[in-house]
């Protein structure tokens, strides 16, 4: 196994890889974790120096069912596979999930006369347990909602992960079972031939039989490169504010709103971590790098906030971002393989992206047989057990046994997150350690808090230039 970020790619007629994978987003370490099950050689390419480093990493972090889906496209069928695999695979791996079901609000008359028609489309899409609240069963489930609900479909089922965990998972695995991690490495161009395609990196050459495109917002790009022109990604930023764990107790489901016609409008939700998350916005850009926040976007997300909790907009915001969603015009992923090319591109992959993960990753695997792969027979994977980020299950810092075993994880160095010293010691140790303060944030949870490192900051950097003063740039 092996993840570089710096020095020179494999070199020499031994060092092609069977399938390189362009883009490490929760996507594209699904589709190498895949991939690692089977005696192939795999490289995870990437141009940040970190995994999950882009649209990843800032989403609404919900695991849908996909009650909602368009019925019959492969978004539908992906996510409603994802939503399987992907909740055994946390169960599996300690990925913090809590199922805190949805409610989809009504507070006008033509909203309330859509719900059926929703639970019709739930029922279209295999939901089967949706159900329709009179507005005493709403209110006793949700006190603090604001005057005017009138009624709520109720889908069990609907839950919040933890993104970050997910996309690290799927690449500690990946590469504890052989596949090479490229960080740090932004492919420029694509000689495309046979039997080898060669990607010029901005770290040397790779050569691969069979591409995969998973590059988020830049697969359009990437596309270009090999000489495709199927569609336009167009970026799509959702702004959200993240109130203090002290909201927690305001909200127990994700409340969301009835989409009308000019989209699904923005959403209340709890988090894993205890936090409350309200956004998105929706918002069409022509720059991939946008991810700002911006003083009326936040201030539209707060007047909407503030009509569905009011008590909300009392609580303290911790923290403020924006993601960029790849739109392409379609309302469905945009998957294909090119058997003529070795190639197949996995574009358009919107919000529900996190849930489909493990599916798009199987269906990407039988896209590249079909581009002629032979994958061999599968094997098993490296086994992974993620440290726990969520509050609904133990942390370190209550663990009496992991205590005695090691004082370190009794040292609290964030206290608003409660991280300990030990927690930190092993993210910076780990098969993927963090690049830098935010990669260590998303591993532990650091200088995520209230005070947003305010109290912790000069501790936490001082463990990190310690741990990695002498790691230089391999693992």
């Amino acid at each position: 196994m092996s993840v570089t970020r710096t020095g020179p790619l494999p070199a020499g007629p031994d060092a092609a890889y069977d399938v390189v994978v362009v883009g490490a987003g929760v996507i594209g370490c699904a589709i190498a974790r895949t991939l690692a099950r089977h005696p192939l050689r795999v490289a995870l390419v990437e141009a940040a120096d970190d995994v999950g480093d882009g649209t990843s990493k800032a989403n609404t972090a919900i695991l849908h069912t996909g009650f909602d889906a368009l019925p019959g496209t492969l978004e539908a069928r992906l996510v409603r596979e994802g939503h399987r695999l992907l909740s055994d695979y946390a169960r599996e791996t300690g990925i913090p999930v809590e199922p805190v079901g949805a409610l989809l609000v009504a507070w006008d008359e033509e909203q309330r006369a859509a719900l059926p028609r929703l639970a019709a489309k739930a029922e279209r899409n295999g939901h089967h347990s949706t159900a329709l609240l009179g507005t005493a069963e709403l209110r006793s489930r949700e006190p603090h909602l604001g005057p005017g609900a009138l009624t709520a479909l109720a889908v069990p089922g609907e839950s919040v992960i933890c993104p970050w965990t997910t996309t690290l998972a799927y690449a500690t695995q990946a590469v504890r079972s052989g596949v090479d991690l490229h960080l740090g490495c932004r492919v420029e161009a694509v000689r495309t031939g046979d039997p080898h395609h060669r990607l010029v990196t901005t770290r040397g050459v790779l050569r691969a039989r069979h591409l995969v495109n998973a590059c988020g917002l830049h697969a359009d790009s990437f596309d270009a490169l090999v000489g495709r022109e199927d569609f336009t990604v167009t970026p799509r930023r959702g702004q959200l504010l993240v109130f203090d764990t002290f909201a927690r107790d305001l909200v127990r489901h994700i409340l969301l709103p009835v989409p009308g016609p000019l989209g699904k409008g923005v959403l209340i939700a709890p988090t894993v971590y205890g936090n409350v998350l309200l956004g998105p916005t929706a918002e069409d850009l022509a720059d991939k790098t946008a991810t700002g926040t911006t003083a009326e976007g936040l201030a539209g997300l707060r007047e909407q906030g503030g009509r569905i909790l009011p008590a909300l907009l009392d609580e303290e915001v911790t923290a403020v971002y924006a993601g960029l969603r790849a739109a392409t015009g379609q309302e469905d992923y945009r998957i294909a393989a090119h058997p003529g090319l070795r190639y197949v591109t996995v574009g358009g992959i919107r919000s529900t992206g996190l849930t489909a993960s493990l599916a798009v990753a199987e269906h990407v695997r039988g896209l590249l047989a079909d581009c002629g792969l032979d994958p061999g027979p599968e094997r098993p994977l490296a086994p992974v057990r993620m440290p726990n980020l969520g509050e609904a299950f133990p942390r370190p810092y209550r663990n009496a046994a992991l205590i005695a075993r090691d004082p370190d994880f009794g040292t609290v160095v964030c206290h608003c997150e409660r991280v300990t010293r030990g927690e930190i010691r092993a993210a910076l140790t780990s098969t993927i350690p963090p690049a830098g303060l935010d990669g260590l944030r998303r591993r532990t949870r650091a200088r995520a808090g209230r005070c947003q490192g305010h109290s912790c900051g000069a501790e936490v950097r001082a463990l990190f230039e310690e741990h990695t003063e002498h790691r230089g740039g391999t693992r």
